[in-house]
């Protein structure tokens, strides 16, 4: 955990920001209210997140005006450690969880990433967010030679083009899109 390091919401703590409900912050998103524009996140293993900057400036671009909860930005500041406040997607540094890393290393299932992350022997999380654990890119990188040390087969060797795609913001592999979720899934198809 580096002061690179930025503090970021997903839905969980974006809707504590304003006391509402996490279902609100889908509403929100929706094309029927478009109140947020899923173009301020970035999305990290098929899921929302915003910088936190955005995210606490949210409420004074809507219609009517929503406060935030500042003891909940402490908070949220305090749980995420020593960081910066972004204020856009483009200012973040390039954020992983496990899709792109079960991407970046070629690993042949989940269940050999979360054995890593269960025995302690992949790095601490970044960020811990509406229960998801995010990286930065670099602290996964910079972990590789440590787990092939302690790897029985796996090699553990980064892919650079998943690399590059991943700091340069093209990559499109698992976990770049949201998948719709719900009753209306299927019509999306």
């Amino acid at each position: 955990m580096t002061a690179s390091k930025p503090w970021l919401v997903g839905h969980q703590e974006f809707a504590a920001l304003y006391g509402v409900d996490p279902k609100m912050v889908a509403k929100w998103l929706s094309p029927s209210r478009a109140t947020l524009d899923p173009a301020t996140a970035i999305v990290v293993s098929g899921v929302r997140y915003w910088p936190m900057g955005f995210a606490c400036r949210y409420g004074n671009t809507t219609p009517r005006f929503k406060q935030i909860h500042v003891r909940v930005k402490e908070r949220l500041i305090a749980e995420q450690g020593e960081g910066w406040e972004a204020d856009s997607r483009d200012q973040l540094p390039p954020i992983v969880g496990q899709h792109e890393i079960i991407s970046l290393f070629h690993l042949p299932a989940q269940g050999n990433l979360a054995t890593a992350i269960a025995t302690g022997r992949f790095p601490e999380a970044d960020w811990l967010l509406s229960g998801s654990r995010l990286w930065l890119l670099d602290t996964v990188i910079e972990a590789a030679p440590a787990l092939r040390e302690s790897a029985r087969s796996l090699p553990w060797e980064a892919d650079e083009k998943v690399a590059e795609a991943l700091r340069a913001g093209t990559y499109d592999g698992p976990g770049s899109v949201v998948l719709t979720r719900g009753r209306h899934a299927h019509a999306g198809l």
